[in-house]
């Protein structure tokens, strides 16, 4: 494979080289990715060189830039595309590299009193995140994440390079806005930004004593929250210290008025963090780490949040997990985004995190079985964990079509996502 380093800008890593471990580490230090060969792509033109001589070769690529959501890709060609970053704001749009993390993006677009549709962390990559839906903050005010793109920069699976959108290439644009990675490695994507003037938020915490008025709250403000509020409940144990519960908000606009009052009558506060924010902030509500680290995780769609479903979440200690989340979704997620990933019926999310420890996944087991009258068996795709397939993110109808999708435009598999649509 020595002969690939002659065809690329950038660097190429093979096993027993000095750096190969670390090149092949992804953000999730859990995981770990037996790969055939690293390459960090310095542009679209090193993309297009690593994808046509993996199709010359028979071999398989596999597109990373930041690994958050990283599997263990056995003997494949692992593609680092975080020198690829960048990130430029015009008439509303935003065109970024493959490589481009939220924050960046974030921080551009905040100062112009507009943003993208981010999740809770800011260094997660824009386009594995977007590519997969994008479940975030504003989602129930202007929907999928994926629902915003217009364009993306491709490289297909004979390494030629092409501009996709609605109009050159309808089937795979429709497949990108929500159908993951696995049909061809995009090096850009270009996203309408959304109003985002004024942004309030933070987080509340209290002692865990207080979870099942946290949690009665919480049940009582999203039931009539605007499509503007957003409202995540979190059950929170740090190892060596005492567990809490908070609730993380954001609020498009300078205050939310009453709609958050049943919280602030709960007493005991521990801290308060709301404030008006910069849109550039919006990674600190819930200050999820920013250095790599190793993670696992579960995510259940919930029917509903009922008081069986409250019960189930504050039965025992959330113990060995770090957090069990629930977010509130509706709005605009509720409704057809245009893209693969459709649309999410489910009002809520339940997001169990924990460190990769004994009993961390028996715990996740036990709660997501004890959930199971009350979720729908559905996935988002972007928060598929390891052992699961990328068939639990669509509908029938989806799945079929991305697959032969899939089928068409890569037959010999030389794209391969985190979870590849043809999966079992």
């Amino acid at each position: 494979m020595n002969e690939l380093k002659n065809l690329i800008k950038g660097r190429l890593w093979l096993p027993g080289d000095a750096g190969f471990d670390e090149a092949r580490t992804p953000w999730n230090l859990s995981v770990n990715q037996p790969v055939a060969a690293v390459v960090e792509a310095t542009g679209a033109d090193d993309v297009a060189a690593t994808v046509g001589y993996a199709a010359l070769h028979g071999l398989t690529v596999t597109a990373q830039a930041s690994g958050h959501g990283a599997v263990a890709a056995e003997g494949v060609i692992l593609l680092r595309t975080h020198l690829m970053d960048g990130v430029e704001i015009a008439d509303g749009v935003a065109r970024v590299g493959a490589g481009a993390k939220w924050g960046e993006v974030l921080a551009a677009a905040g100062p112009l009193g507009l943003t993208g549709l981010a999740g809770s962390s800011p260094v997660v990559s824009v386009a594995g995140y977007t590519l997969g839906g994008g479940v975030g903050w504003f989602g129930r005010k202007y929907g999928l994440a994926s629902s915003r793109v217009l364009a993306a920069d491709v490289v297909d699976a004979a390494g030629a390079r092409a501009r996709v959108t609605a109009e050159s290439d309808p089937e795979l644009f429709w497949a990108l806005r929500g159908g993951g990675g696995d049909f061809v490695v995009v090096t850009g994507l270009e996203f309408a930004l959304d109003p985002a003037p004024v942004l309030y938020g933070g987080r509340v915490t209290w002692p865990l004593e207080r979870a099942p008025e946290v949690l009665a709250a919480y049940r009582e403000v999203t039931a009539r929250a605007p499509e503007e509020l957003t409202v995540w409940f979190d059950l929170m144990k740090f190892p060596g210290a005492p567990g809490f519960v908070a609730i993380d908000c954001t609020y498009l606009g300078e205050h939310p008025g009453e709609l958050l009052r049943p919280f602030d009558a709960i007493g005991g506060t521990i801290s308060d963090s709301r404030a008006v924010l910069p849109v550039a902030d919006l990674g600190s509500i819930c200050a999820e780490p920013t250095d790599p680290t190793p993670g696992a995780g579960r995510v259940e769609l919930l029917t509903g949040l009922d008081d069986a479903v409250a019960d189930v979440l504050l039965a025992d200690p959330i113990d060995p997990l770090i957090s069990v989340q629930v977010r509130h979704l509706g709005g605009a997620l509720s409704r057809p985004s245009g893209g693969a990933a459709g649309r999410f019926t489910e009002p809520y999310l339940a997001y169990m995190v924990g460190a990769p420890l004994p009993g961390t996944a028996e715990r996740m087991d036990a709660l997501s079985k004890a959930l199971v009258p009350h979720t729908s068996g559905r996935k988002p795709y972007t928060m598929l964990h390891p052992g699961e397939q990328a068939a639990a993110a669509f509908d029938a109808s989806a799945l079929a079509r991305l697959r032969d999708l899939k089928r068409a435009r890569d037959p010999h598999g030389v794209i391969r996502a985190n979870y590849p649509v043809l999966g079992a």
